[in-house]
């Protein structure tokens, strides 16, 4: 009896304990997971995982714009996640060298290696110099263009007519995955893998690609003393992770090997450069950190490349026609803008010209306000990359009064950021152009730190022309010659990775447009 009643009271007192916790502890809103004993937040957040974008949305909605998301005691995942635009803008513009990406940053990406993502200091200095006077040369932009509209009448249109002769349903994120893998790998190196094409083949390196990726946001929510365990011992995500570095590692190794060979030989002769020859030609004498005969360094530019074109535009593309199959009525809206300004220019199936140029032109494509509009929105909505994380090097104070310790973590949740309705209005979650564009009739610019798509501050993204461009021509192609619809039945949703895909494709039916 004695012994029931000490355990009786050990029990009493646990509980009293536990009380006496949560009272302190008092949650601010019901939605903000419960902060257990040793375990923090995770057992919450593992709860909602399968929609943790929106999951966290809803608890930012609810705690103005910032709260601390507290990990399993010692396991180093305390951050702070915060979209309110006062503090992005301080971390990302006016302290940013307070925030570096920092060598957390670079173990969570270190299949990017030196890579200008990873890279902080004067070595990123250099490569953003470097791939600057790259990307903005005229000859690289013609050369971009004509590398995507070569895609477009070679590979999705050809693809596209078979889909819709067959009159069977496509992935159409499996689709545009292939085009910008294709069309970014051209763009990296030089060669084109033909991904894209009716015979839909797999290709090694994008599947490598997507794998890397999923281990990437894993590491995100477990200790870092798991995943290095499970990379020891070859188990789950990591084990995907080494064996999609071996195949990036070989098959970087070959391209840049037959790229050394053919400029020995002189036989890449082109105006049009691609950026493995153009670092290759690099002036070490502007650039000192950078080693064009070093392959480590080569391979680092070729993935850094690939993650940034392939994943990013096909990702925003994908999401972009997900949103015109509900609102056919922008479809309309863009259609006519398409037929009032590029018209008679743009080519159509009623055209017999095989003189790509005449389809688009650069400068014409930037009269389409409405169209433009269209796709920021989407962007806004549906960001390619759904969170990225700071940490200060010095401690600081944030805009909204929050203390951040040097080293902690800062999450910006972008998917968040663009649905806050203290940020965007009412009608935050709405798809609606229109707000893209002013009484005039003109482009309405939304500053960085609000529309964080293209990142902000000195690390904005450098191929934002390059992937706007792009995704025009492929929406003028697709909404000039055909009518899209969804297949019935689907759940289409997000997938946790560090890029914003659907969680399983996004299928739809396709039908040539018919042209009196």
């Amino acid at each position: 009896m004695a012994l029931i009643s000490l355990f009786e009271i050990s029990i009493a007192f646990f509980c009293f304990l536990l009380f006496r916790y949560f009272l302190i502890n008092k949650k601010p809103h019901r939605l903000v997971p419960t902060n257990w004993p040793f375990l923090g937040m995770i057992p919450g957040l593992l709860v909602e995982i399968h929609r943790v974008y929106d999951f966290v949305t809803d608890i930012l909605e609810v705690t103005n714009l910032t709260y601390p998301c507290i990990g399993p005691t010692f396991a180093g995942l305390d951050m702070l996640v915060t979209v309110d635009p006062a503090n992005i803008h301080h971390i990302m513009s006016s302290n940013f060298v307070n925030y570096p990406k920092g060598p957390e940053f670079k173990k969570l990406f270190d299949i990017l290696g030196d890579g200008i993502f990873n890279a902080d200091s004067d070595l990123w200095k250099d490569l953003r110099k470097s791939a600057q006077s790259m990307m903005m040369n005229p000859e690289f932009q013609k050369f971009s263009l004509a590398t995507s509209l070569n895609k477009l009448e070679k590979g999705l249109v050809p693809l596209l007519d078979h889909v819709a002769k067959e009159q069977v349903a496509v992935d159409l994120e499996d689709v545009f995955q292939r085009f910008t893998f294709d069309t970014t790998f051209v763009l990296a190196t030089g060669y084109d893998p033909g991904c894209l094409s009716v015979e839909m083949p797999e290709i090694e390196f994008a599947r490598a690609l997507d794998d890397a990726e999923e281990a990437i946001f894993f590491r995100h929510i477990k200790p870092e003393i798991l995943w290095k365990l499970q990379s020891l011992i070859g188990l789950g995500d990591e084990k995907k992770m080494t064996n999609a570095r071996r195949t990036l590692d070989r098959v970087c190794s070959k391209y840049i090997a037959s790229k050394r060979d053919e400029l020995s030989r002189g036989i890449n002769n082109t105006d049009f450069k691609d950026l493995l020859t153009s670092y290759m030609n690099l002036d070490t004498t502007k650039f000192k950190l950078l080693d064009p005969s070093d392959d480590r360094f080569l391979r680092d530019t070729i993935l850094t490349f690939m993650l940034a074109g392939r994943d990013t535009t096909g990702s925003g593309l994908t999401w972009f026609f997900w949103l015109l199959c509900k609102t056919p009525e922008v479809i309309n809206k863009i259609r006519q803008e398409i037929n009032t300004i590029l018209s008679p220019r743009i080519k159509t199936d009623a055209s017999n010209t095989d003189d790509d140029s005449v389809s688009f032109n650069p400068q014409e494509l930037k009269k389409l306000v409405y169209l433009h509009g269209a796709i920021c929105e989407a962007l806004r909505l549906y960001p390619p990359v759904p969170f990225q994380h700071k940490s200060p090097t010095k401690a600081d104070v944030l805009p909204s009064g929050h203390k951040v310790d040097a080293n902690s973590k800062i999450l910006f949740c972008l998917y968040s950021l663009g649905r806050m309705k203290s940020v965007w209005g009412e009608d935050a979650l709405e798809f609606k152009p229109e707000r893209w564009i002013s009484e005039s009739g003109n482009s309405v610019h939304e500053p960085s730190y609000k529309f964080l798509s293209f990142n902000a501050g000195p690390r904005t993204c450098l191929g934002k022309e390059v992937a706007l461009m792009q995704m025009k021509t492929v929406a003028v192609k697709i909404i000039q010659n055909y009518e899209m619809k969804i297949v019935e039945g689907q759940q289409i949703e997000p997938a946790p990775s560090v890029i914003l895909h659907t969680k399983h494709g996004l299928k739809v039916t396709v039908t040539k447009r018919c042209f009196v």
